[in-house]
């Protein structure tokens, strides 16, 4: 998995939008795809063939054991070519199948208001909205709301 960090990387790159995203678009140097929060036995990737279609980032939401119950999805992206093949659903289940494994209770997410695709993908995989932080970011002039999704597992 870590050979696959500049593959990742990449697809990260061509998948950004401010549909998803809340940082400037990526620009030279690009920093390594894995880190100390985003380690490789924390992201689940989604092959068609030899190519990367996909990727999902599961973590902790916060640093504190009071709060190990619970994981994250902290970031999902499905390249141009996969979308609407089932990619996303196939790594949203995966996800939540491996937080059960390492002996989660919930699974949250946070998902931008406007990313209506993402917002009826984890509704339809069993999320529910917990909390609205309204227009929290303010992406390409727009005002928009953050929405905090979870569910027990």
């Amino acid at each position: 998995m870590p050979d696959d960090g500049e593959g990742l990387a990449l697809l990260d790159r061509l998948a950004w939008s401010h549909l998803h995203a809340v940082v400037p678009e990526p620009q030279p140097p690009y920093p390594p795809f894995f880190s100390e929060r985003h380690a490789p036995e924390d992201c689940l990737v989604a092959e068609a063939g030899d190519r990367l279609a996909g990727y999902l980032h599961l973590g902790f939401p916060t640093p504190v054991d009071s709060n190990r119950h619970v994981r994250q999805i902290q970031g999902l992206v499905v390249s141009e070519e996969a979308r609407g093949r089932g990619v996303g659903r196939a790594l949203v289940r995966a996800a939540v199948d491996e937080a059960r494994r390492r002996g989660a209770r919930r699974l949250t997410l946070r998902v931008l208001g406007h990313n209506t695709p993402a917002r009826k993908l984890y509704e339809a995989e069993g999320f529910v909205v917990e909390g609205v932080l309204p227009e929290e970011f303010r992406l390409d002039g727009q005002y928009v709301d953050d929405v905090l999704m979870g569910r027990f597992l």
